[in-house]
C-alpha cells in the first residue's frame, strides 16, 4: 500500500468530491492571512480563512507589535521628522543584509505612508508620540520609535528618521493589531473555519492549484478553490528537521514563534516545484537590556567589543552568533557574551525598564571582573581602557558608536551574562540557557503580487504566500516591525492578486 507524504499534492483528478467552495482561500490567520483576506473579500471574491489554532493571532499577535513605516507618516511629522521613501529604501537595504529583496523594499518604501493610512482605516490607533532611547519595546503607548536608524553604519546612508511604528498599547501591541485586522477581514465578508489544519494542496493536470485537503477534529475536508490559495502558515523554527537542514545554527535556542512554525506551507509549495529563498538566514534576539547595554559595552567569551552598543538590539544578536566564528555555535563557552556597565549607567535605567535583570557579578576592578566572569586575563581590562580612552575624545573609532552614550566607565563594574536571561534571579537560579531567540527569515520565492514562484521563475498558477512563509523584505539582517510590515503589505497584494484572478 502507498503511504501519502502529508505534503504530497492530491490529483484533481483523484477528488470525488468537495465539501466546501471558495474562490480565495486563505491558510493561517496571522497579520499576513488577515490583510489577504480583507483585500480579497474587499475585491469582491468569496473568502474563506482556515486556521489551525482555536482563533486568529498567531505569532503575530504575540509580537511587540510594532510596524516598520516611513516616508513621511503622519506620526514622522507630528512628532518633527522629516522622512523620504529614498531614505527609508537606503536603511533597509543597508539593515536587512545580504540578499535583502531591492524590489520588495523600492515597492514597500514608495507605498508606506498609504499603508499607514490603510492601517488606521482599519482600526488600529498610533499616538503621535516619539520614545527616544533603544528599547525592545517602549514600556509607554509612544506610537514612534528608533530601530537603529541613527546608529552607525546607517547614519552615514541615509538621513535618520524613527520608523518603528506601534499600536497604542501600554504592553505588547500584537494583540491589538490582530484584533483590528481580523476584525476587518470578517467586516469585509471574509470567513473563517478554526481547529482547521492544511495538509496538502490539490493541483489540476495543468499544475494549477485548485483546492486544499485539511482535517478538522479527525475529519477530513476538501475545498475547491476557484481562484487561488493564499499561504500565510509562518515560518520553519518549530521544525528542528528544516532547521537541521537549511539553518543548523538556530538550534538549541528558545523559538520566537506561536509554536505552529512548522514550515508546513513553505513544504506543501515545494512539494509543487516552488523556490524557496535565504532558508538559512534568521533573526537572534539577545536576552539583553537595550538600555544596559547602550550605557555601557557588551563584550565576547575574549573580552572584546564586538559592535556598537547603541545600534538596533537585534542587531547585537546577529553580529553575535553569525559574525564573530567562535566555534560557529552557542555550544559551551562560545555562548558567552556580557553586559559590562557601572553604577551610574545600571542606575540610569529606571527599574521597570530592566525587566529583573540584576548584575550577575560586581567587582571594583576591570582584574576583578575578569577573575569573576571568567574571561582571559587582561582581556577586560584591556577593552575598558581603550573604551574610556575613546571616551575622554568623544569618538568611538573601533565601533562608531554615538557621543550621546559614549561616557567613561567607572568602578564598581557589573557584568551581566546575557546567558542568564531577562528573568529575575529568584526565578532564574543557576540556569544558563543560550540567551538567544531566534525566528526563521527563509522561505518561499514570491514576486510583489505574492505569486509563488518555481524554480524557473515562473508563477506557480494559483498559488501565493505572503509573511514568514515567504522570503520578503530580508536578506541575512532584521529589524523589527518589518515582519509585521511585510506582512500587512505584501499580504494586502497576495489577496488582492489571488482575487483578480480568472
Amino acid at each position: 500500500m502507498t503511504v501519502r507524504n502529508s505534503v504530497t499534492p492530491r490529483a484533481a483528478g483523484e477528488v470525488s468530491h468537495y465539501d466546501i467552495e471558495t474562490d480565495v482561500l486563505v491558510v493561517g490567520y496571522g497579520a499576513a492571512g488577515a490583510s489577504a483576506a480583507f483585500e480579497a473579500a474587499h475585491a469582491g471574491a468569496r473568502v474563506l480563512v482556515l486556521e489551525r489554532c482555536g482563533g486568529a493571532g498567531g505569532a503575530s499577535a504575540m509580537s511587540g507589535g510594532e510596524i516598520y513605516l516611513g516616508g513621511g507618516t503622519p506620526i514622522q511629522v507630528a512628532c518633527g521628522f522629516d522622512d523620504t521613501p529614498e531614505a527609508m529604501a537606503a536603511f533597509l537595504k543597508a539593515a536587512l543584509g545580504a540578499g535583502a529583496d531591492a524590489a520588495k523594499i523600492d515597492e514597500y518604501s514608495a507605498g508606506s505612508v498609504e499603508h499607514f493610512h490603510w492601517l488606521v482605516d482599519r482600526g488600529v490607533p498610533f499616538k503621535p508620540s516619539m520614545w527616544d532611547v533603544p528599547t525592545w519595546v517602549p514600556p509607554t503607548d509612544d506610537g514612534l520609535m528608533w530601530l537603529g536608524e541613527n546608529s552607525w553604519p546607517f547614519t552615514e546612508l541615509a538621513h535618520p528618521a524613527p520608523r518603528g511604528h506601534r499600536p497604542t498599547a501600554n504592553d505588547f501591541g500584537g494583540k491589538l493589531l490582530m484584533e483590528c485586522l481580523s476584525s476587518a477581514a470578517e467586516s469585509a465578508g471574509a470567513g473563517a473555519l478554526f481547529d482547521t489544519q492544511v495538509s496538502t494542496l490539490i493541483a489540476d493536470e495543468g499544475g494549477s492549484v485548485v483546492g486544499a485537503v485539511a482535517r478538522q477534529y479527525g475529519k477530513e475536508i476538501t475545498f475547491r478553490v476557484h481562484r487561488g490559495i493564499v499561504l500565510t502558515t509562518g515560518g520553519f523554527v518549530d521544525n528542528d528537521d528544516m532547521l537541521a537542514a537549511h539553518a543548523p545554527q538556530l538550534l538549541g535556542h528558545t523559538k520566537v514563534s506561536a509554536g505552529t512554525d512548522d514550515g508546513s506551507g513553505i513544504r506543501m509549495a515545494q512539494s509543487l516545484g516552488a523556490a524557496v529563498r535565504h532558508m538559512s538566514a534568521g533573526q537572534v534576539g539577545m536576552s539583553l537590556i537595550p538600555g544596559l547595554a547602550a550605557r555601557g559595552m557588551v563584550v565576547n567569551a575574549l573580552g572584546r567589543r564586538f559592535v556598537n552598543e547603541d545600534t538596533y538590539p537585534g542587531r547585537i544578536g546577529q553580529h553575535a552568533l553569525y559574525r564573530q566564528n567562535m566555534g560557529g555555535s552557542w555550544a559551551g563557552d562560545d555562548t558567552a557574551v556580557w553586559v559590562i556597565v557601572d553604577e551610574e549607567g545600571f542606575e540610569e535605567v529606571p527599574e521597570p525598564q530592566r525587566w529583573g535583570v540584576r548584575p550577575t557579578h560586581v567587582a571594583e576592578t576591570p582584574a576583578e571582573l575578569e577573575e569573576l566572569t571568567g574571561l582571559p586575563a587582561g582581556s577586560l581590562t584591556a577593552t575598558i581602557t581603550r573604551y574610556n580612552e575613546f571616551a575622554c575624545r568623544g569618538t568611538d573609532l573601533d565601533h562608531h558608536k554615538s557621543a550621546r552614550w559614549l561616557r567613561a566607565l567607572t568602578p564598581p563594574l557589573a557584568a551581566v551574562d546575557v546567558r542568564a536571561g531577562v528573568r529575575p534571579p529568584s526565578e532564574a537560579g543557576d540556569r544558563r540557557g543560550t540567551g538567544a531567540s531566534v525566528f526563521t527569515l527563509g522561505g518561499l520565492h514570491t514576486d510583489l503580487d505574492g505569486h509563488v514562484l518555481d524554480l524557473d521563475g515562473r508563477p506557480i498558477p494559483g498559488l501565493y504566500a505572503a509573511g514568514r512563509a515567504a522570503n520578503g523584505l530580508h536578506g541575512f539582517g532584521y529589524i523589527s516591525g518589518t515582519s509585521l510590515g511585510d506582512s500587512t503589505f505584501f499580504g494586502r497584494r497576495a489577496g488582492t492578486a489571488a482575487a483578480r484572478r480568472a
